[in-house]
């Protein structure tokens, strides 16, 4: 495959390619980018001549990236990103009259702290178009790379390093302690904070393992010198607490969920205090959009409080 001489990079085919990398299938890109599937591989073939090099492997069943197409796709998610980026700051250059901002966060912060960011937010811009979704922050991140996404907020656990993506920035918003939630008549019930290593002979409900707070409680109970005696996994800490109120164990609860207690329970914190902190991640230069600092200011100001 020869490369035309003077031909260059054509911007809208690499973001068929990236489609067609993210989709895993040419018929998937032609129905997230509204395209017949033969437009879709007809653009590809153009792309190869241009590239002059084959970016495809294809097989009656499927195709997957050579190692110059995964090369060309990291550039076209950087150039989308850019690209897209631009267009929102274009579009919000009068302010924040319109507009749309895209934001994901994990669910305890989720129902709690960005509830009321977008409560005050939706009040003070109504014009801006809000998208939000929940998940767990391994899941989109990687959206803030690729621009699916303007704003995401995650965590860094004591005993855990922070999720590690390229590509991205944080902005520190807040340290959230993580605390003890005991069945109100439980025999530490009247202690200002506890010795982790006091509850080594309890019963635990722990968070699931797709949940980041599984792990952190192993990890907190192993340097208090015991491994936890799992009874119930639950990701919903509203259910958790309802099942330590019923004198079935005792469970680690972010302390933005314990400002409202199940009446059942008492909420102690831990002596050495343990934690995570919260960030806002989005990409480089990407907080200087209007939509986006906006927000960071109104997250900042929650996570003062």
């Amino acid at each position: 495959m020869t490369r035309r001489y003077g031909a260059a990079l054509d911007v809208r085919r690499m973001r068929v390619l990236r489609e067609v990398a993210r989709q895993g299938s040419i018929t998937g890109a032609a129905d997230a980018l509204n395209y017949t599937p033969s437009a879709v591989s007809q653009q590809l073939r153009v792309l190869e001549t241009e590239a002059g090099v084959a970016l495809l492997e294809r097989t009656p069943c499927s195709v997957a990236l050579t190692a110059a197409g995964e090369v060309l796709v990291r550039h076209a998610d950087a150039i989308v990103a850019r690209l897209n980026a631009a267009e929102e700051q274009i579009r919000s250059t009068h302010g924040l009259g319109g507009g749309r901002l895209r934001i994901a966060a994990f669910r305890s912060v989720a129902e709690s702290m960005l509830a009321e960011a977008v409560v005050y937010f939706r009040r003070r811009y109504p014009d801006v178009e809000l998208v939000l979704r929940e998940g767990e922050c391994e899941e989109f991140l990687a959206g803030i790379r690729a621009n699916d996404l303007d704003l995401a907020l995650d965590y860094e656990y004591d005993h855990m390093g922070p999720i590690r993506v390229d590509g991205v920035e944080r902005t520190p918003l807040m340290h959230d302690p993580m605390v003890i939630a005991l069945p109100a008549g439980h025999r530490l019930a009247g202690a200002a904070a506890l010795d982790l290593a006091g509850l080594a002979g309890e019963r635990w409900i722990v968070s699931t393992r797709h949940n980041a707070t599984h792990r952190f409680t192993a990890l907190a109970c192993a340097a208090a010198g015991f491994a936890p005696q799992v009874v119930l996994e639950t990701d919903d800490y509203h259910v958790a607490q309802s099942l330590v109120a019923s004198g079935l164990g005792v469970t680690f609860v972010p302390g933005l969920i314990a400002r409202v207690p199940h009446p059942g329970v008492v909420i102690r914190g831990t002596d050495p205090p343990l934690g995570r902190r919260i960030h806002a991640v989005h990409r480089p230069g990407g907080d200087r959009a209007p939509a986006v600092a906006a927000m960071l200011d109104v997250l900042r100001e929650l996570g003062a409080e």
